[in-house]
């Protein structure tokens, strides 16, 4: 945890590091932009169970980003997912071919690993020359959703936030 702004130098070597960081910011301060999906920031003061719960969040997303997290069964590690230039996604020794629409949604959802990514631009990556219909983007993660869930990866929906990718339970 870092008070911010106070601490920006030590943001930046942690930060550098990848290391997950909860920003602490007084109100009235405007907050920074996050940098990655290993940071977030809250309002101080703040409720110890809403600070407990982004630093489980963060935890998250670290385990999510660790590359000795995943095991192939012979004592060696896998990395994370991996969507390669044909919309081919590799997760811990398994795959799964996407058509290019949610290829490119994974995409997206990909980058944001374990952090919720908005629905705007899950839309400007689907769609980068105009919005689609009112109910395309669920419709085709719906279908992203139902591909994800052989290979160990599950996508949440974060009410009026977005959507959030992460691994499944097992």
């Amino acid at each position: 945890m870092l008070r911010w702004p106070e601490e920006e130098s030590r943001r930046s070597r942690i930060s550098e590091a990848g290391e997950p960081r909860l920003l602490l910011v007084p109100d009235g301060e405007e907050p920074p932009r996050v940098a990655d999906c290993l940071e977030d920031w809250i309002r101080v003061p703040a409720a110890e169970n809403e600070v407990k719960a982004r630093v489980d969040a963060l935890a998250v997303r670290r385990k999510a980003h660790d590359p000795t997290n995943g095991h192939d069964g012979h004592g060696t590690t896998s990395a994370g997912p991996v969507l390669d230039d044909f919309g081919v996604l590799r997760v811990n020794g398994s795959w799964v071919a996407l058509p290019p629409l949610e290829a490119r949604l994974a995409e997206a959802l990909l980058e944001h690993l374990g952090a919720v990514t908005s629905r705007d631009s899950l839309i400007r990556a689907g769609w980068p020359r105009g919005a689609p219909g009112r109910n395309a983007l669920d419709v085709h993660v719906l279908r992203l959703r139902r591909r994800l869930t052989p290979v160990g990866l599950a996508i949440r929906t974060v009410r009026s936030r977005g959507y959030l990718l992460e691994p499944a339970p097992r």
